[in-house]
């Protein structure tokens, strides 16, 4: 599930919540201002001891890569290897705040096609990255030495517009997709991009992303939206609640009661 918003009080309780009911991953949003989603993450690995721990997602143009990749792998050695790391390139909209980010589209994806590649070379053990948007040099082993992450690579999702050719190149670079649809959204759609995929060459371990909300108290409504979706090659299905506002005490009573039902099953 995506945890929407709250304190991070609120939502360290909502994803022990969630291990204990079942669910097999927690992830959080973040923002430019607010509580700090690495932060969180790493406390949430301290208190559980099973679920997936990432973010949806981090708008990687806008940060840091090298940050980032320290993040990532304090997170992933904490939870003993289970840190996810979800990039797009971040949202234009008014109802985020203004910092003085790049715009342009093209300049945000180059930065984010450089921003994976430097994240996954200091992961590594790399030393020295040269690009035209980011410049990494340091000859100290060490830091290299103490960054060595748990999972051999961690998994990287990425968001791709499907059918759009650059966007998905980009996919095929990394461990998984959250879709987006230039067209019609329908488990039809998503068939249609996993023949893409497993046309070149993509492996059985490739995560595909569906997303949306099923009912607490309606196991079969919600394995019956579910299943679509896990027939044309989801293989993760994240909860959400997204509604305005996002921490407030009904919507954090929402996220309470569907934690604590349980995910929907697909037998």
């Amino acid at each position: 599930m995506i945890l929407p918003g709250g304190t991070a009080v609120e939502q360290l309780e909502q994803a022990v919540l969630a291990e204990e009911s079942g669910w097999d991953g927690v992830f959080v949003w973040e923002a430019a201002y607010g509580v700090d989603a690495w932060g969180l993450l790493s406390a949430i690995a301290a208190r559980t001891t099973r679920v997936s721990l990432g973010t949806a997602l981090t708008p990687l143009p806008w940060r840091r890569p090298w940050k980032v990749a320290s993040q990532v792998v304090t997170l992933d050695q904490i939870s003993g290897g289970r840190a996810v790391l979800m990039v797009g390139l971040g949202a234009l909209s008014t109802d985020l705040p203004e910092t003085g980010e790049e715009h342009d589209l093209r300049t945000r994806a180059a930065m984010m096609d450089e921003g994976i590649d430097l994240a996954r070379e200091l992961w590594n053990g790399g030393q020295h990255f040269h690009g035209d948007h980011y410049t990494y040099d340091v000859d100290r082993s060490d830091l290299a030495e103490v960054g060595v992450p748990v999972q051999r690579p961690i998994p990287i999702w990425v968001v791709g517009l499907w059918p759009r050719p650059k966007s998905m190149r980009r996919v095929l670079r990394c461990d998984g997709v959250m879709p987006q649809y230039d067209g019609d959204e329908s488990p039809a759609t998503m068939r249609e991009m996993c023949d893409w995929l497993t046309a070149r060459g993509v492996c059985d371990g490739f995560d595909v992303v569906a997303e949306g909300e099923t009912p607490p108290d309606d196991h079969s409504a919600g394995a019956a939206k579910v299943a679509p979706w896990a027939d044309a090659g989801a293989t993760w299905w994240l909860e959400t609640r997204w509604e305005m506002p996002h921490h407030s005490p009904e919507r954090m009573r929402e996220v309470r009661e569907r934690l604590a039902a349980g995910p929907p099953r697909v037998e």
